[in-house]
């Protein structure tokens, strides 16, 4: 297991907003015999950020970021644990990297790590946020492939409103995290992000290893779009990669006896409980964006009372997520900035 260089080393990322498929999509890439899916590392503006990129870290600060890594890929983020009780395996994660190596190099001798422990050779990451760092990514990692997964705004807004619901039933979730997901939901901020996303995943529009995919190209003709992802990350299409069990979603139970792609999930903003407000907020804070996407605009009424209330609401949620969310990133200027783009 022994790590070469980066010159091989052709890692997938899959990103998005928050809710839009992604890890739906790494369930269907990790089907394949040769990629290895891993869960959400948030490696990216937790454990590295742009200012620290050309330092090296020393030994036994490797050794404790390879631990963190083994930690969180072993129990999910959500319920990692010590990461003590991986310092010895994590010996063998940096066993062949430079005494002084930086972060992102023992965070790609990870990924190639776990992969071949699993029987793999193609890493696969998805955390949605990564879609703020494609640049530093394809810097990084030039071999590297990334999918920029789009859902309507509509269906981001209505899951991400159930999502505290979702994670309050959840046994491996803490009720914290539950918490933190319902101060977190505000149509505006939720919109405003999705935008924010969107416009920066655009500026690689041109680039030969960023493929643009929306999530209901996927549900709609799903083999078609798979086949051409396939090509795009040079791994050959197999009929079992699209047998992947229906779960996750924020609407429905888990239904993992179920094999294949849910199409009850297109457009089920028509069917949830968003409000008109709700509804007048994301289509207006998105225009230009849902237009470039093809998302048709609905004909909704104002509630003048409901949205008042809701402007003078979203500074206090606005400061509460700000506080519950400090500890996510490494360098909090810095992840502001690329949200406010």
């Amino acid at each position: 297991m022994t790590f070469n260089s980066l010159d091989d080393f052709s890692p997938i990322f899959i990103v998005g907003n928050s809710r839009s498929g992604t890890t739906l999509f790494s369930r269907i890439l990790g089907n394949s015999a040769s990629v290895f899916a891993f869960d959400e590392l948030h490696f990216f503006e937790q454990l590295w950020s742009p200012d620290s990129s050309s330092e090296n870290s020393s030994r036994e600060q490797s050794l404790k970021l390879a631990a963190r890594l083994l930690n969180i890929q072993r129990n999910s983020y959500f319920t990692k644990k010590d990461h003590s009780e991986y310092i010895e395996e994590a010996q063998s994660v940096i066993e062949d990297l430079p005494e002084l190596s930086p972060s992102y190099l023992v965070f790609a001798s990870f990924l190639q790590y776990e992969s071949r422990r699993n029987g793999k050779h193609r890493p696969c990451e998805q955390t949605p946020r990564n879609v703020l760092y494609i640049r530093e990514i394809l810097d990084l990692y030039p071999e590297a492939r990334i999918i920029n997964i789009v859902r309507d705004p509509r269906d981001i807004l209505l899951s991400q409103k159930r999502k505290w619901r979702r994670a309050s039933q959840a046994d491996n979730i803490p009720k914290s995290e539950a918490f933190r997901s319902w101060v977190n939901y505000h149509p505006f901020t939720i919109s405003k992000l999705w935008d924010t996303n969107i416009r920066a995943a655009e500026r690689f529009r041109g680039d030969s290893r960023v493929y643009f995919l929306r999530f209901e190209d996927l549900l709609s003709k799903p083999e078609l779009t798979v086949r051409d992802i396939c090509e795009f990350i040079n791994i050959p299409f197999e009929s079992e990669l699209l047998e992947v069990p229906q779960i996750g979603s924020s609407s429905e139970m888990d239904q993992p006896e179920n094999k294949g792609l849910n199409t009850n999930r297109l457009e089920g903003w028509r069917k949830g409980d968003l409000s008109s407000t709700e509804l007048f907020i994301c289509q207006t804070s998105n225009k230009e964006s849902m237009k470039r996407y093809s998302y048709e605009m609905e004909l909704v009424g104002i509630n003048v009372i409901t949205l008042t209330l809701s402007f003078l609401f979203f500074p206090i949620k606005l400061i509460l997520s700000l506080l519950l969310n400090l500890n996510r990133m490494k360098n909090i200027r810095e992840s502001i900035r690329r949200r406010l783009a």
